[in-house]
């Protein structure tokens, strides 16, 4: 599993001119579902986007989690990020996983944040969505689990 995360003061996701998501202060995370993923990687990448310290302490270093901050968290499922982009000028797909194993692990890393963390919002699966944020730092952190 792949995600893409950033520190942000805010963001949103809009499907069809509807705000289907949104969060203040916390993370966004972008998140691709690859072919060998299964229950211990999305508990892996639950755990590190809980626990990943980002934020910064009372001397300005990086050094809270999001649990820590008591910060939002916005879940964006986004294939493109297993792209293979090695070679050539358009991107392979085959390291991504399939829609429906995609799905159910996506789906099953909300299940697990909203049980453990209070503020999670999730864009819509599979939908075309426009994603909003407001960068703080920026911060932006590629995290990756086996």
């Amino acid at each position: 599993m792949i995600a893409l995360i950033q520190r942000v003061l805010s963001a949103q996701v809009d499907v069809d001119d509807q705000t289907v998501g949104a969060i203040g202060p916390g993370l966004l995370a972008l998140v691709a579902v690859q072919p060998a993923d299964d229950e211990a990687s999305t508990r892996r990448m639950l755990e590190r986007l809980l626990g990943y310290r980002v934020f910064a302490d009372e001397q300005g270093r990086m050094n809270r989690s999001l649990k820590d901050a008591g910060g939002q968290l916005l879940l964006v499922s986004q294939f493109t990020l297993a792209a293979d982009t090695r070679s050539g000028m358009r991107p392979s797909f085959t390291s991504a996983a399939s829609p429906e194993q995609g799905r159910r692990w996506f789906d099953r890393l909300v299940e697990l944040a909203r049980e453990a963390h209070p503020g999670v919002e999730i864009g819509r699966f599979g939908a075309h969505m426009k994603v909003q944020l407001v960068n703080d730092g920026p911060v932006t952190f590629w995290l990756e689990t086996p």
